[in-house]
């Protein structure tokens, strides 16, 4: 079943299981703020359950592209297209979110973003790949992020 995000009243709904839960739905939150004052998008997620085509096309990414693979549960899953950019959304149990960003057009952006939730600790598997830098959210206090270039096609 898809919820859309709100962004005026945070919710958890869909991420109770995480120890991060609040930091992870304020998270969420703040992607839903800049793809609806940006695009007039409202960002729609479903339970993982539901998302295994998604996830898998991220995850493959991942793999492909840096030999990543992520330990945690993945709880809920986005995908959708804003003008020419393909876009997925996984959010992890841990309090991790990945995004692809994939312009459909050659030679467009294509990268694979990382933020984590306030309060988590940098995973394992990312902890030498990747410096993170901190940016402040009404939403979801200290995020910090990261990200590479995607080099391939997918």
């Amino acid at each position: 079943m898809s919820y859309t995000v709100d962004f005026t009243n945070v919710s958890t709904t869909g991420l109770e299981s995480s120890p991060v839960a609040d930091a992870l739905a304020g998270l969420r939150a703040n992607e839903a703020r800049y793809f609806k004052n940006k695009y007039d998008h409202d960002f729609t997620v479903v339970p993982a359950s539901e998302a295994q085509e998604t996830i898998d096309w991220v995850h493959r990414i991942l793999k492909e592209e840096r030999d990543l693979v992520i330990s945690s549960t993945p709880l809920e899953a986005s995908a959708f297209q804003v003008e020419n950019i393909r876009m997925a959304y996984v959010f992890y149990e841990n309090g991790l979110s990945i995004n692809v960003m994939y312009t459909i057009d050659d030679g467009g952006k294509r990268a694979v973003g990382f933020k984590l939730s306030d309060g988590m600790e940098v995973p394992e598997e990312l902890a030498s790949q990747f410096k993170f830098a901190r940016q402040k959210s009404r939403l979801a206090g200290t995020i910090r992020g990261s990200y590479f270039v995607i080099k391939n096609e997918y």
